[in-house]
């Protein structure tokens, strides 16, 4: 018969246990983090109280809005704004120009983004240094509004949609980004991939690219964003108002709901001016705020991986 004692068994979940019975919060870190608490939630709610004045102003009356300067919820719930806006084809219009040069211009980016990226990436590359300082020199000196209008006025993009696209297609610190990136994935992996038959297309659509989705997904997104906030370009570029961005058309509405000399017949505001326009704004911000969601997992993870080169 077997006497020997059999050792106990002790699960994760109790060594978790006695481990964190060894490290009892003290009184300083108990205080440091109801201060970290309360910090962070008055910087939270700094941010989100505008746009929850925005939301609920949308909903609001006319008189409330006479009579409340910061509404968050109304006292009377109207859909009258978005009644408006919803019933003329001004706002999908201007909506469908929007989604268009962001999802063409977010592609047309990243794909030569990427491309650049991955060439420049490489040390066997001749010129890469000239190229790359080239890259870095209009991070701090741009060619300036006059000589790009001249190059986009002679390549005749004027009135087109894609002035909004080109003259912004690869921007440098995304660019930065997405290099690095590159340069720290193994070389022992394209090496491989070579030696099985693949061609340099092949190593970066079939190796890179898979292995870099964190990047440019987080990458997309800039692009995503800086593209639906179009707004400068389409003043300089675009003088159709049929093809006006989201952008633009909400500074003609809050220029007619103003008083100010403007185009009325483009977007024929009418009361309550004050709630359209907080209307025009939750509408224009909306579709960022539903994509963000499904790239947040890959946003830490893509500027971080991307900007620090193990």
């Amino acid at each position: 018969m077997n006497t020997t004692d059999a050792a106990p068994r002790v699960s994760l979940d109790q060594l978790a246990k006695r481990e964190s019975g060894f490290r009892r919060p003290t009184t300083a870190m108990r205080v440091f983090r109801v201060v970290n608490v309360v910090v962070l939630g008055g910087f939270a709610l700094i941010c989100v109280l505008p746009f929850l004045n925005v939301l609920g102003s949308s909903f609001a009356t006319p008189g409330e809005l006479a009579t409340r300067s910061f509404v968050v919820i109304p006292e009377t719930f109207t859909l009258d704004a978005y009644r408006y806006i919803l019933s003329t084809s001004t706002i999908f219009r201007a909506l469908g120009v929007s989604v268009f040069v962001t999802a063409m211009g977010t592609f047309v980016s990243l794909l030569l983004t990427s491309f650049m990226a991955y060439a420049l990436s490489k040390p066997y590359l001749r010129g890469r240094r000239v190229i790359n300082f080239l890259v870095i020199f209009t991070m701090l000196f741009s060619g300036g509004m006059i000589p790009t209008f001249i190059v986009v006025q002679n390549l005749g993009l004027i009135d087109s949609l894609w002035a909004l696209i080109l003259p912004v297609a690869i921007n440098a610190f995304n660019f930065v980004i997405m290099r690095s990136f590159f340069q720290a994935i193994p070389d022992s992996l394209e090496e491989a991939a070579r030696i099985d038959g693949c061609s340099d297309l092949g190593v970066f659509l079939r190796i890179v690219l898979p292995l870099s989705l964190a990047s440019i997904a987080t990458i997309g997104l800039f692009y995503a964003v800086g593209y639906w906030n179009t707004y400068q370009n389409a003043i300089l570029y675009i003088n159709d108002s049929e093809k006006w961005p989201i952008q633009v058309l909400l500074r003609q509405i809050v220029i007619v709901a103003s008083g100010m000399n403007a185009d009325a017949s483009v977007v024929d505001v009418v009361p309550p001016a004050q709630s359209v326009k907080m209307a025009v704004i939750v509408v224009a911000t909306l579709p960022m705020l539903l994509v963000y969601p499904f790239i947040q997992r890959y946003f830490v993870k893509g500027a971080l991986i991307g900007s620090v080169k193990g």
